[in-house]
C-alpha cells in the first residue's frame, strides 16, 4: 500500500473506531458515552487561570498538549500559535504564529521550543523570546511530541520514522524505520530518552531501542504481536505515551499488552493482557492505564497486579491518566477533567475546561495541573493548600 493510501486508511480506522464507540449505531444505549454521575467532591481542586491558545483542531486527535521548563508554560494550538505563559498569573509573554497547522507538541529543552505540523514540519524557536531558530519538513505528519536531550532532538513520524536531528539546524544525524502494516490507529508515540539510549514504538507492535548518539540498535522486543484474520484485529499499534521509572520502562499496545521491560537489555519482567491506544503513566506505587473501553485500571508498578478499576468513563475517550497530588486526572471528550483517588479509584473532583475533548493528556509541572482543549483553552488547576505562589490571572 503506498504511503497516502496507508494514511488514508489509518484516518478511516480511527474515525471508525471513534464513531462505533460514541455513537454504536446511534441508538443501543449501551453504546453511548456513560453519563457523568453526581457525587460528593472530597479533593478541592480550584482554577487558578485559563487562556486561548489559538483555534481548534477539530477532533483531529492532536498531541498538542503543554509543556514546561520551570519559568514559562508553552502551548501550541492547530491553526499555527505557540505562545508562552507566565506559571503563576496565566499572562502571556510571547506568541509566535507559525502559519501553518500544528499537530504535536511542544517539546521544551535546552532553551529551546519545538513543535511539530501536520504537513511534516519541524519548527524551533528560541524558549527566551520565541525567535525562529531552524524550520525543517520531514517525510510524515508529526503526531508524537518530540523529545530534547542535550543537543539532539528524536522525532517520530506518522510513515513510520525516528529520526535523531540536531538542535542547532535541524540536521539530521541518523534515522530508523520499520515496515508498517496495511491498517494502523491515527497516533503515534512519543520517544522515551534514558541516559544515552532511544526507545521508541512502532505501528508493528515492536519497542526498539537505539544509542541516541550513532543510531546503533541496542535491543528489540515485540511488545504487540499482530494476530487474527483481519487487518483490523490485527492492530498491533505502540500509540500511547511510554513510561521510564528508574531503569525500568512501562508501555502497552493496541490489541495487546502492557509489559514492564528493563531499559538496559529489553528483558520483558513481566506482561499482562491490556489493551489501550493512549499508553501508560506512573508514579513509585502504580502504573495508570484507560483501556480502549474506557475504563481506569491502576496497577502494582512491581508486577502488574491490579489495584482497582473504574468504569464511569465506559465510551468517553479517556485520556492518559496522570498522577497528581492524591488523584489520577483524565480528560474527556466532552472537555472534563476528572479526579480519581489514587488509593482506590473512587471519583474526588470533576472541573471542565471548555466544550472539546482534551488535547494530548493533562501535565503537571511544579504541582500545578495544566490541561488543554482541542478547541484552544489553556487552563491551569491547583489543590488550594499547594498553590500558594499562584494568583487568579490569565489572559487570551
Amino acid at each position: 500500500m503506498s504511503k497516502l493510501g496507508r494514511i488514508s486508511a489509518l484516518f478511516a480506522v480511527s474515525v471508525l473506531l471513534s464513531a462505533c464507540s460514541l455513537f454504536g449505531g446511534g441508538k443501543d444505549k449501551e453504546l453511548q458515552p456513560a453519563e457523568l454521575l453526581e457525587f460528593d467532591e472530597t479533593l478541592q481542586v480550584r482554577k487558578v487561570w485559563d487562556a486561548k491558545v489559538g483555534g481548534g483542531s477539530e477532533a483531529l486527535r492532536l498531541a498538542l498538549q503543554p509543556a514546561g521548563d520551570g519559568s514559562r508554560i508553552y502551548a501550541a494550538s492547530y491553526d499555527g500559535n505557540i505562545t508562552a505563559f507566565d506559571p503563576a498569573s496565566g499572562k502571556r509573554v510571547w506568541r509566535v504564529d507559525s502559519k501553518l497547522p500544528l499537530s504535536a507538541g511542544p517539546a521544551v529543552g535546552s532553551n529551546l521550543v519545538i513543535v511539530g505540523g501536520s504537513g511534516g514540519e519541524l519548527i524551533c524557536l528560541s524558549a527566551t523570546d520565541g525567535t525562529e531558530r531552524w524550520r525543517i519538513k520531514l517525510s510524515g505528519e508529526v503526531l508524537a511530541t518530540p523529545v530534547i536531550k542535550d543537543d539532539s532532538v528524536a522525532v517520530y513520524t506518522i510513515d513510520g520514522t525516528l529520526r535523531v536531528l540536531s538542535t542547532f539546524d535541524g540536521a539530521e544525524r541518523w534515522s530508523l524505520d520499520q515496515s508498517l502494516p496495511p491498517l494502523t490507529l491515527r497516533g503515534s508515540a512519543a520517544p522515551v530518552i534514558v541516559g544515552t539510549t532511544v526507545i521508541a514504538g512502532f505501528d508493528n507492535g515492536r519497542l526498539v531501542a537505539s544509542n541516541l548518539l550513532t543510531g546503533n540498535g541496542e535491543w528489540e522486543a515485540v511488545l504487540s504481536p499482530p494476530s487474527g484474520r483481519s487487518d483490523l484485529e490485527r492492530l498491533a499499534d505502540i500509540d500511547g505515551n511510554i513510561t521510564a521509572v528508574g531503569q525500568d520502562i512501562y508501555a502497552s499496545g493496541y490489541n495487546g499488552r502492557l509489559a514492564s521491560l528493563a531499559a538496559e537489555s529489553g528483558q520483558v519482567l513481566w506482561a499482562r493482557e491490556i489493551s489501550t491506544y493512549t499508553g501508560v503513566s506512573a508514579d513509585w506505587n502504580n502504573l495508570y492505564v484507560a483501556v480502549d473501553t474506557g475504563e481506569i485500571v491502576a496497577l502494582g508498578r512491581r508486577n502488574g497486579s491490579e489495584v482497582w478499576r473504574n468504569d464511569a468513563l465506559l465510551r468517553r475517550e479517556p485520556t492518559l491518566p496522570v498522577p497528581f497530588d492524591t488523584a489520577v486526572v483524565v480528560g474527556d471528550f466532552d472537555g472534563y477533567v476528572h479526579f480519581f483517588s489514587n488509593l482506590d479509584g473512587e471519583p474526588v473532583a470533576r472541573k471542565r475546561v471548555g466544550k472539546g475533548m482534551v488535547s494530548g493528556a493533562p501535565v503537571v509541572i511544579g504541582g500545578t495541573l495544566y490541561v488543554q482543549s482541542e478547541s484552544g483553552v489553556l487552563a491551569a488547576f491547583a489543590v488550594p493548600d499547594r498553590d500558594t505562589k499562584a494568583v487568579s490571572g490569565g489572559t487570551d
